[in-house]
């Protein structure tokens, strides 16, 4: 049987769904204020002529694009707007969250674990066996360099501006190689909370009979996804579409300071040998470290903090250790 577990890091809550001993999908949040399902007031910035897109102003100064506009709404009108897709940061650009027009009564986004209430999701201690044992470090590796291995093969994950792409390669022939490869890509999307439009670059794979095998395939190992499929085209593209509401755990972890601080603390937490802790990072996974995290941390684990600081490091390779106090 599925179960949901979560953990409530520290500038970060993270959950798996665990089906026979193996995560099957994740999420990630970082706690981000304009996110899904918050619902805010706000007043209409701009609006193009004959459109009904425009740009309102939250509250708090954030901007977000508001989609489907009323008619009789104009410039300088004030709003009640709910976000259905946050911020998202890209190569090169940064797209404004996506939000409507609402009846709804103003409320703070959910938390993950909010979002999991239906699931009954199960917390467990960080310090515990649970995310460690069934592959959480190995996850956030597949997220981190956008590589997942598989029999045979291997996925190559990029995010762009237009889509999230998929890359099939490996040294079976491609017809073989195209049907190996169905099942980690079902599992990569939910392992790695793929959203939106992606699309799946699968070898060329000549006979039609072949495509509409892998076709057949891909359609059962998706299982529950919700969303639009296209048939494999001549060429072994595959495109998906689904609704997208936070960024994928690949999106997440390209900030690789950000993500850096994060499992930096998560590894700090884990620290079971007594003494004060001391952090060893990149000087940029330092300075992401909020004070009110290193805060937090010395307040969970009861020790005073050490910093030490290697540029030589990777940004996602810092790590902890007990030391005399």
């Amino acid at each position: 049987m599925a179960e949901w577990l979560y953990e409530a890091g520290i500038g970060e809550e993270r959950a798996i769904l665990v089906e026979s001993g193996e995560i099957v999908a994740a999420r990630v949040c970082w706690g981000e204020p304009v996110r899904a399902g918050l619902v805010a007031e706000a007043r209409l910035a701009s609006k193009p002529a004959g459109v009904r897109r425009g740009l309102a102003r939250l509250d708090d100064g954030s901007e977000v694009l508001v989609d489907a506009l009323p008619a009789m709404v104009n410039e300088g009108d004030a709003l009640r707007v709910r976000i259905v897709r946050p911020a998202l940061a890209e190569r090169g650009r940064a797209k404004l969250a996506l939000a409507r027009v609402t009846a709804q009564e103003p409320r703070p986004a959910p938390t993950l674990r909010e979002q999991l209430e239906e699931f009954a999701a199960r917390p467990v201690r960080i310090s515990g066996p649970d995310f460690a044992d069934l592959g959480w470090d190995e996850l956030i590796d597949e997220a981190v360099t956008g590589e997942v291995a598989f029999p045979g093969g291997s996925l190559v994950i990029a995010e762009t501006p237009a889509m999230t792409l998929i890359d099939v390669d490996g040294h079976l022939p491609p017809a073989e190689l195209a049907l190996a490869a169905v099942r980690p890509i079902a599992l990569t999307v939910e392992r790695l909370d793929l959203g939106g439009s992606v699309g799946i670059d699968f070898p060329t794979v000549a006979e039609k009979s072949d495509r509409q095998a892998v076709h057949a395939a891909f359609g059962k190992a998706l299982r529950d996804w919700r969303g639009e499929r296209t048939a494999m085209n001549g060429f072994g593209f595959v495109q998906l579409v689904s609704r997208r509401e936070r960024p994928s755990l690949v999106a997440r972890y390209a900030h690789r300071g950000e993500a850096g601080a994060r499992i930096l603390l998560r590894r700090a937490e884990r620290v079971s040998e007594p003494g004060a802790l001391e952090l060893i990072a990149n000087p940029a996974t330092r300075r992401a470290v909020r004070p009110e995290w290193e805060a937090e941390l010395a307040r969970r684990t009861g020790r005073s903090i050490r910093w030490r600081e290697d540029p030589t490091l990777a940004l996602t390779a810092g790590f902890a250790q007990a030391v005399p106090a």
